[in-house]
């Protein structure tokens, strides 16, 4: 890995596009905060504690992320390396103290003594040390911006009928749209009594026992339950983010998919160091977790632009309304179009070319598999300290998909196979 990208310094192995970091310079996201003693200390690998630590890693994240993850997480039987999970995932915050219980995730920082704060992560959490969890705690006190952002909030609230508003997008008005501030009070929470607020934004009680879905659109949708990876409480992705132009460093009235905004954040570089590729097990459900935000905002593409899809001249379309049913009963259809991968269409379409490969050219004589030796060089020279491959994913998937091109590029060019048919 001896590339480096001229806009973002993003190391690349050489075949890779000069396009995956993302689009040469027209996103440009400004770096994130390398940490600061003790977290840097705990994400090195180097001593006894940091090693717990980084095995632990989820466990000690659970202790501090002020939303809850939910999911139905699948395990399997014996050794499991990937993170799993079977159907929707959604984040949740509750109000800022507790109604009638004890206090959990968000309401834990507004414990007043230190001791009983920390001693309460540990009770949630499990084989956690509490010398590290009490560390980690006085370190996001001081350095994260949500959290002070919150404390301050509470202590200006007039009343318990007032609300605190997270907004999703805004910024503050004298800086540039593409610059990512920390929190500011009056800028990104409101104190309101009433319903001034939209869809998206983070709504809380001082007081319920209700809880409130976070939108994965939401600026503070990461840092809210990855407080170690985004320990200042940076924003992650949101609408009001835009492509520059390479040549002149303007903005352009193009904004960043989520897609491009995590392949930019995911990209190995040196100077500076990309921090959140440390995360061992943490970063594999962060990957996880940004991928159906990706696949989330793909699917409101589609929806909100069907009749530009013209999904009305899909014979399926057709068919269901011609069919016995009520038509009032089949609702609103939404097609996925053959674009949009693992979609029916799209996987009728690999069946339609294979079955006129085999009309053609006759039955394909031998079936070649290709899988990922996780001790390839390419893998282990790049691990960092204290890491197995499980622990990058990220890296598995680069090398594979160039191993893979390469053995393609090989059978095509030295003509070892009359047809080859990559599936």
């Amino acid at each position: 890995m001896d590339i480096e990208c001229k806009f973002c310094k993003a190391l690349k192995f050489q075949d890779e596009s000069d396009n995956m970091c993302f689009g040469k310079g027209k996103v440009n996201l400004p770096d994130l905060t390398i940490p600061e003693e003790p977290l840097s200390t705990y994400l090195s690998g180097t001593t006894i504690e940091s090693k717990h630590f980084l095995s632990n890693i989820r466990k000690y994240n659970s202790c501090f992320n002020m939303t809850s993850f939910g999911a139905n997480r699948k395990k399997e039987s014996g050794f499991q390396t990937t993170f799993k999970i079977q159907g929707q995932i959604y984040h949740r915050i509750g109000s800022l103290l507790p109604y009638d219980c004890e206090s959990s995730f968000l309401q834990i920082y507004f414990i007043g003594d230190d001791d009983i704060q920390s001693q309460r992560r540990c009770s949630i959490v499990p084989n956690v040390q509490h010398e590290i969890v009490q560390s980690l705690q006085n370190f996001l006190n001081e350095h994260n911006a949500l959290i002070k952002l919150f404390k301050t909030s509470l202590d200006n609230m007039p009343s318990d009928e007032c609300q605190i508003v997270l907004r999703a997008d805004k910024i503050h008005s004298s800086e540039h749209e593409r610059r990512f501030n920390l929190p500011v009070v009056n800028e990104v929470a409101a104190i309101i009594n009433g319903n001034e607020f939209s869809k998206r934004d983070i709504v809380l009680q001082k007081r319920s026992n209700e809880y409130v879905t976070v939108q994965e659109t939401h600026k503070s949708y990461d840092a809210l339950q990855y407080p170690l990876m985004f320990w200042m409480g940076e924003d992650g992705y949101h609408f009001e983010i835009y492509e520059i132009n390479p040549v002149t460093g303007l903005s352009t009235k193009k904004r960043v998919s989520s897609m491009k905004f995590y392949a930019y954040r995911m990209m190995i570089r040196t100077n500076p160091e990309n921090h959140l590729l440390h995360y061992k097990q943490l970063l594999n459900q962060f990957i996880f977790d940004m991928y159906a935000k990706i696949e989330n905002e793909r699917l409101r593409y589609i929806r909100c632009n069907q009749k530009a899809l013209k999904v009305e001249q899909y014979i399926h379309l057709k068919d269901a309304f011609e069919n016995d049913e009520n038509v009032s009963d089949i609702g609103q259809k939404c097609i996925l179009p053959a674009s949009f991968i693992g979609s029916p269409r799209h996987m009728h379409e690999y069946i339609q070319d294979a079955l006129c490969y085999v009309r053609h050219n006759g039955k394909p004589c031998l079936f070649i598999t290709f899988t990922c030796n996780i001790r390839w060089t390419e893998i282990t020279n790049l691990l960092l300290a204290d890491q197995q491959p499980s622990d990058r994913h990220d890296l598995i998937a680069r090398v594979f998909k160039l191993k893979l091109n390469d053995t393609f590029i090989h059978y095509i060019i030295q003509n070892v196979f009359k047809l080859l048919l990559l599936t």
